[in-house]
C-alpha cells in the first residue's frame, strides 16, 4: 500500500469515527419488540451482569491495598461493584438504557 492510499484510508477512518452515532429513541427496542428484548435480557444479559458483578467484586477486593491508601475505595466500589449490580438487579426487564425507579441512565451514578 502506498503512502497516498494509506493517508486516504486514515482520513476516511478518522472522519467516520468522528461522526456522531444516531441516537436511539427512548421507546425503541433493541431486537424489534419488547417481548424479544425481555427474553434476551432474562436469558443472556442478566446472567452476564451477574458474572460481571461477581468479577468486579473480586477485583475490588484485590484492589483494596491500592485504593485504601489513596482514599479512592468508594470510587472503586461504585465502578467495579455498584454499577454492574445496579445494571443487573435494578433495571426494568428488557430496558437496556434506564436503571432504578426514577429511570436514570444506567451507569450515570449518583456521585
Amino acid at each position: 500500500m502506498n503512502r497516498r492510499t494509506a493517508a486516504a484510508l486514515g482520513v476516511v477512518l478518522f472522519v467516520s469515527a468522528a461522526t456522531p452515532a444516531a441516537a436511539q429513541r427512548v421507546d425503541d427496542t433493541v431486537l424489534g419488540d419488547r417481548g424479544s428484548d425481555m427474553a434476551a435480557d432474562l436469558l443472556f444479559v442478566r446472567p452476564l451482569g451477574l458474572v460481571g458483578t461477581l468479577i468486579g467484586a473480586g477485583l475490588f477486593v484485590v484492589s483494596l491495598p491500592f485504593t485504601l491508601p489513596t482514599g479512592s475505595t468508594g470510587d472503586a466500589a461504585r465502578e467495579m461493584v455498584g454499577e454492574p449490580f445496579e445494571y443487573t438487579f435494578n433495571r426494568p426487564l428488557g430496558d437496556f438504557n434506564h436503571c432504578g425507579a426514577d429511570r436514570h441512565p444506567c451507569g450515570a451514578g449518583r456521585r
